[in-house]
């Protein structure tokens, strides 16, 4: 293969967007988690390894369901799901309100996960959370099963 071919292929598969291919469907009833983080001292290049390697497998190269947890004041829901809503996140249905004041609401959005990618959007979320006076308890990520 002559080297503008070369470049040309690999443009295209930096640049594709998946063209036929159909994006996973989030409200697939077989989706499981595989791979899950709710200690704020663990990696995500550590929870991505061992999700690879422990039962049901994460497969690196699918896409998945990335789901963050986080905990605000009913008060700031709506304003929270509308600012995630610019990145492609939605919220999952049902946000629950907790006896400590905050309500529980996962955020998610269809996306293929790698490590740098999953630390971008954990501190993306925390910094969302704590602007509204919450937190986040962690992230989880979900493929069929």
């Amino acid at each position: 293969m002559d080297e503008s071919r070369r470049a040309g292929s690999w443009f295209r598969r930096l640049f594709a967007r998946g063209g036929a291919r159909s994006r996973l469907d989030p409200t697939r009833s077989d989706l499981v988690v595989v791979a899950s983080c709710f200690d704020d001292a663990e990696a995500c290049s550590a929870a991505l390894q061992r999700a690879v390697e422990t039962e049901p497998r994460l497969d690196p190269d699918a896409e998945l369901l990335l789901r963050h947890h986080l905990f605000v004041p009913e008060r700031a829901v709506s304003r929270v799901s509308e600012i995630a809503a610019q990145d492609g996140y939605l919220p999952a249905e049902p946000v629950l309100s907790n006896p400590d004041g905050l309500t529980a609401v996962v955020l998610q959005r269809v996306q293929r996960l790698d490590a740098l990618h999953c630390s971008q959007e954990r501190s993306r979320m925390a910094g969302l959370a704590q602007r509204h006076d919450g937190h986040v308890a962690g992230w989880d990520a979900m493929q069929p099963g």
